[in-house]
């Protein structure tokens, strides 16, 4: 009995098993069906709804035709009038299937638009452009392209250029992939550009400051030579390196700020809410205070009765010299030269400013463009002032027929490595070279400074915080001793 009752329990066990295989097998075909005709009936939906046929009322119809023939009424008079700038056009177009689609673009006339989105299939119904719509549209702040975005583009635009793809073509696929309505827009004002017979550098000077002055003149002098792909390679290393060197700078002055703005965060809180609680302490005990735990006492009571007026006036100054900055020449010289002159941060700023100035002088000898272009580039790639001015310097005698270097001499701001390496370049004929030459050493330079200034400046700081709080602590500590000695006696 007893082993019939465990053979039971193995024929029970055994079909146990197999019911779950079959429940599994049957899962794994259930979703198996699921991703072979759910997922591509889906997709075939959703085509099917892409291609669907859009009807609408006479009414409506009407309209749309009336709006037509106003368009093509205002397409022979002022319609056909290209402004002196870019505006943004409103437009109600209708596609193949029949589907109404509004949109914006930039640019100089409606007839330009119209022609463009004919071109991309579409039948115009309405091109709108007003003051109103222009200011909406306005991009506040900077209008040029971030770094990021702009490797991104030279990188990806070379290489479909290099596979045989159209420039327009290229152009659009880029606009497609581009993160941002703003970007969108932009590409599309770009394709818009090229399509009405516009070069490639034409489209890109026309589109408001967009892209930088040496994109724009490296294209153009690469049209010229047939070299387009090459120069959109170079650029685009150029950006990168250039973009690596603002972030390794970025990054090493972005640990100190924070920690120091945590230090200041730290003494105002224990200058205004700790002390006084200690002070509290000291008046009912009428305990003596030394003049070091006096003279704490005394700024706590400062920040704790104006500590908002302490921030705005913190605020105020900022903001004032924030605005002087970038409004007057002269008071953003003195403060570059005040920097320029402290140790350590000097050699962070020449060696960047000489890096950056290097690498795009020789990109542009390489790529035939004319010194004094190359000059006027170089001048606006610079915020510094000091620089600014040796490069203006040098424009003018070069136009007086002297020689690039004369500029660089006995100046304070250029070391003599730097202008002897210049110097060899002019009589050997190989300037572009050396150029490179002197970008790379001062690269390393600076990349080697800015490490090292990241490893020195987050022990000062740290021990300036120890200091600093050790000494706030300590100043309100030694009176609760005495307190404890009296207190003993």
């Amino acid at each position: 009995m007893e082993k019939k009752g465990q053979n039971k329990n193995i024929i029970f066990k055994f079909l146990g098993n197999v019911v779950n295989v079959i429940i599994s097998i049957f899962s794994y075909a259930i979703l198996g069906i699921k991703v072979c005709t759910i997922i591509p009936l889906k997709k075939l939906f959703k085509h099917n709804k892409d291609n669907k046929a859009y009807h609408y009322s006479p009414k409506t119809l009407a309209k749309l035709n009336k709006e037509y023939e106003e368009l093509l009424e205002d397409l022979k008079t002022e319609g056909a009038t290209r402004s002196k700038k870019v505006n943004t056009y409103y437009y109600k177009v209708r596609y193949k299937n029949g589907k109404i689609k509004k949109g914006k673009m930039n640019g100089f006339s409606k007839l330009d638009i119209n022609s463009f989105l004919v071109n991309e299939g579409y039948t115009v119904y309405s091109i709108k452009t007003n003051t109103l719509i222009n200011i909406l549209n306005k991009d506040i702040g900077n209008n040029s392209l971030k770094n990021s975005d702009l490797v991104f583009f030279l990188t990806q635009l070379s290489t479909y250029l290099e596979s045989g793809l159209p420039l327009n073509d290229a152009i659009k696929i880029l606009g497609r992939q581009m993160k941002g309505s703003n970007l969108k827009k932009v590409f599309k004002t770009l394709s818009f550009e090229i399509s009405l017979g516009s070069s490639f550098s034409s489209a890109l000077e026309k589109l408001d400051g967009m892209f930088p002055t040496l994109v724009i003149n490296m294209v153009r002098a690469s049209e010229s030579s047939g070299t387009l792909i090459e120069t959109l390679k170079d650029l685009a290393i150029y950006y990168k390196e250039i973009d690596e060197t603002h972030r390794d700078t970025i990054s090493a002055l972005t640990y100190p700020a924070i920690v120091s703005v945590f230090a200041i965060g730290v003494i105002i809180f224990i200058l205004t809410f700790i002390i006084p609680e200690f002070v509290k302490t000291y008046n009912s005990s009428n305990i003596e205070l030394n003049s070091f735990t006096q003279f704490v006492i005394n700024l706590s009571n400062y920040f704790e009765q104006n500590i908002f007026n302490f921030l705005f006036i913190v605020i105020f100054i900022v903001l004032i010299f924030i605005i002087l900055y970038k409004n007057v020449k002269e008071f953003k010289k003195f403060i570059q030269t005040i920097l320029m002159h402290l140790p350590i941060i000097k050699n962070v700023i020449i060696y960047n400013e000489l890096a950056v100035i290097t690498k795009t002088f020789a990109s542009l000898l390489k790529n035939n463009v004319f010194i004094t272009d190359s000059m006027d580039i170089l001048a606006k790639i610079t915020n510094n002032e000091i620089y600014k001015e040796i490069l203006e310097n040098t424009y003018e005698n070069v136009t007086k027929g002297e020689k690039i270097s004369t500029a660089f001499k006995d100046h304070w701001a250029v070391p003599e490595v730097c202008y002897f390496m210049i110097t060899t370049g002019e009589s050997t004929g190989e300037l572009a070279e050396m150029m490179e030459r002197i970008s790379n050493y001062y690269q390393s330079l600076h990349k080697s400074i800015v490490k090292n200034l990241k490893t020195l400046i987050e022990p000062i700081l740290i021990a300036f915080l120890a200091i600093v709080v050790g000494g706030i602590l300590i100043a309100v500590v030694v009176p609760m001793f005495q307190m404890y000695g009296e207190m003993m006696e």
